[in-house]
């Protein structure tokens, strides 16, 4: 049998969560600057755009009632209000790229983790958070692991090993010789 042949692990959706100000974003942006093949779905938002920000880049921008349609059509892994404003995760291009073997990075606050916990079974989710302020025991049980962003570096470094042994590595032929 060659190694092409064995099996290898199902690719999982990793979800990174945290609480406000835990340096979620910055850690997302990390991992994607060393794992550009790792994909992070653009958030739907009813807000506003705001200056400089490009639909489909930043955000994608939708009327409230067109955001209603996608979520009364079971379009969304997750959604929430912010105020006035509702926000979310598309369903389709996520499967999509799980589907081809892409590693998919969510970033969440702890609600949308524990949303796509009830929707996504398999999902990985990680919670992090600040050096010595770990949320409420109740709420880090749904977590599969608990980073302490006490120095980024390791931080990601972590969050790529868990990542890397998430997603379909493609398969590479056996040299000969």
């Amino acid at each position: 049998m060659s190694l092409d042949d064995e099996a290898r692990p199902a690719t999982r959706l990793t979800v990174l969560a945290s609480p406000s100000g835990a340096g979620r974003e910055s850690v997302v942006e990390l991992v994607r600057a060393r794992s550009p093949s790792v994909w992070t779905p653009v958030t739907l938002t009813t807000r506003p755009r705001r200056q400089g920000e490009r639909d489909g880049v930043h955000r994608l921008f939708v009327a409230a009632a067109e955001f209603d349609r996608r979520v009364a059509a079971g379009e969304l892994l997750e959604w929430s209000r912010f105020g006035a404003h509702r926000r979310g995760t598309e369903l389709a291009p996520l499967r999509c790229r799980v589907a081809a073997g892409q590693p998919v990075l969510l970033p969440l606050d702890l609600d949308g983790a524990l949303l796509v916990r009830a929707a996504w079974p398999g999902a990985l989710l990680v919670l992090l958070h600040p050096p010595g302020r770990l949320p409420d025991p109740a709420a880090t049980v749904a977590f599969d692991r608990c980073l302490s962003h006490d120095r980024t570096e390791r931080v990601v470094n972590e969050l790529v090993g868990f990542i890397g042994s998430s997603f379909l590595a493609p398969a590479r032929p056996r040299p000969r010789g």
